[in-house]
């Protein structure tokens, strides 16, 4: 079976659709979180702040998906506490952490304890556009509006263009890969 087929009512031109085989056979969890620990990712610092309140997460999952208009997506487990909060505020920022920012990460992984806006104790933080926090220190920050929100399994999907970069010094990324921190 094809696993993509093209849309003949797609506006635009070589447009697909993901389409799976039926029944979807996959692997457990275990073996695929043991799996996804080998991959080598950046590490990130996503942040939101507005109506719904003011929180972040630290995420692997992060992804380039256009560049005309500039396009980011997110994934964030539904269950996050910071899920409701950032689909009500619709914005975020995503912060591209430099080696030695660990206890950065740890912070936005509640690791301490700490929840909501009491994550921002460590760094310092500015806004650009949207108002989501930028990591003043990040290697790079993407400050993005939310223009769609897919649920995916357990995760949604969260799509934002980008309104505004901070780039930061350059330098060594921290990236996470075989459950530790290295550097880049």
């Amino acid at each position: 079976m094809n696993w993509f087929d093209q849309r003949p009512d797609d506006a635009m031109a070589g447009a697909f659709e993901a389409i799976a085989p039926d029944p979807v056979v996959a692997v457990e969890a275990p073996i695929f979180r043991e799996a996804m620990s080998r991959y080598g990712s950046a590490v990130h610092v996503v942040t939101t702040d507005g109506p719904g309140g003011k929180t972040g997460f630290t995420a692997t999952a992060i992804c380039s998906v256009s560049d005309n208009p500039p396009t980011l997506l997110v994934c964030l487990n539904r269950k996050s506490e910071g899920s409701p909060l950032l689909a009500a505020n619709r914005v975020f920022c995503v912060n591209t952490l430099a080696a030695g920012q660990e206890p950065i990460s740890n912070m936005f992984a509640g690791r301490t304890g700490a929840k909501f806006a009491d994550r921002f104790q460590v760094g310092e933080w500015m806004t650009l556009n949207t108002g989501a926090p930028v990591l003043s220190s990040a290697i790079v920050a993407c400050d993005c509006r939310v223009v769609e929100i897919k649920a995916v399994a357990s995760h949604n999907v969260i799509f934002g263009v980008v309104e505004a970069v901070h780039l930061g010094t350059a330098g060594p990324a921290l990236v996470y890969h075989g459950r530790v921190y290295k550097s880049v």
